[in-house]
């Protein structure tokens, strides 16, 4: 039995060997085989090899910032041709919100909120407009956004050589002759920054109008401190500064023309023929005017009288300015895209 046995390992042995040495010999010539297919294959069809990525490249240095400039066209000899004094442009808003005078120039400013910043952030600019309502400079800070930073502007006021503009929570400032960004002054707890008026030295009074309603002071070295809080100021606008030195306010919620001194205390409240008050000018003989967005009208008070209408049916009649040197309001129109004119006469 165990001659048996072993005779009948022995025989089966070499058979084992010999498939083991088959299948070795099948895997080379499969192989050879591949190689030799793949060599007689067209070099566009044979796997390629992963590309080596490039070394990555460092960010372009960016570009300088630059102003716009007044509207012109270029010929087809490669001119630059400033528009003509026959042709007259009129427009070039976005929802214009305020405006303010540079007698200098004499130019309007107006500001333009453009997009909502949910559909695109940092998309507010400036034009410049001719005291006729022509334009004069379609995109004057903002025709790019190269080392810019304008995302809702609201109010507007110059003093001495700047352009101060509230943006959101921010005071914003501007070389007046070159549109070059300055200091930016970040409020804490600000929500909507809206009506402002400046001083010779620097000093800044802007109101926030949603809770807290109040009025924000910045001295020229930045100092941020609360000027007025609280009643009676309800949904406080407009902000301008009276012949006096004196701070003028108007509230949106309310009829009230509110004159506060410097130290912050009521001197005198007086009323507009409307309430939903957006802006206030004070005029060198301490006339004061109002403009309803809400009602659309244009109030007159003048000193120790009652105020009068002088214009109604102005939609959505925002933060106006005066144009000194022309003797004219003018008011922007918000969402219509447009600015409204009334001369005062002489």
């Amino acid at each position: 039995m165990m001659s048996s046995l072993r005779s009948n390992f022995s025989l089966g042995e070499p058979v084992i060997t010999k498939t083991i040495a088959l299948s070795v010999a099948s895997l080379f010539a499969v192989a050879a085989l591949a190689q030799q297919a793949q060599q007689q294959q067209p070099a566009q069809q044979r796997p390629q090899q992963p590309a080596q990525q490039p070394a990555q490249q460092a960010p372009p240095p960016p570009r300088p910032y630059q102003v716009g400039t007044p509207l012109g066209a270029t010929n087809e000899a490669g001119q630059v041709q400033t528009m003509s004094s026959n042709v007259k442009v009129y427009g070039s808003f976005n929802f214009a919100e305020s405006c303010t005078f540079d007698p200098t120039r004499n130019v309007i400013v107006a500001m333009n909120r453009g997009n909502a910043q949910m559909l695109a952030p940092n998309d507010g600019f400036v034009s410049l407009i001719k005291p006729d309502g022509t334009v004069h400079t379609s995109k004057w800070i903002g025709v790019t956004r190269d080392g810019l930073t304008l995302n809702d502007p609201l109010g507007s006021a110059i003093a001495g050589n700047t352009l101060y503009i509230a943006d959101i929570n921010t005071i914003r400032r501007f070389g007046l002759a070159t549109g070059t960004p300055g200091a930016a002054t970040e409020i804490p707890g600000a929500t909507i920054l809206n009506g402002i008026a400046a001083t010779a030295d620097g000093t800044v009074y802007v109101s926030n109008t949603r809770e807290p309603e109040r009025i924000y002071k910045i001295a020229p070295n930045g100092t941020v401190s609360t000027f007025a809080d609280g009643a009676p100021l309800a949904l406080p606008n407009g902000v301008a500064m009276d012949t006096d030195g004196n701070i003028v306010v108007v509230n949106i919620g309310t009829k009230d023309v509110i004159t506060y001194n410097p130290a912050g205390q009521v001197v005198r409240t007086e009323q507009a023929a409307e309430s939903g008050n957006d802006g206030v000018v004070v005029t060198a003989d301490g006339t004061k005017y109002t403009s309803s967005v809400r009602y659309g009208s244009v109030s007159r008070i003048r000193r120790g009288q009652p105020a009068e209408v002088i214009a109604t049916g102005i939609p959505s009649a925002a933060s106006m300015c005066y144009d000194s040197r022309q003797n004219q309001l003018v008011i922007p129109l918000n969402p219509h895209n447009a600015l409204a004119f009334i001369p005062l006469g002489r």
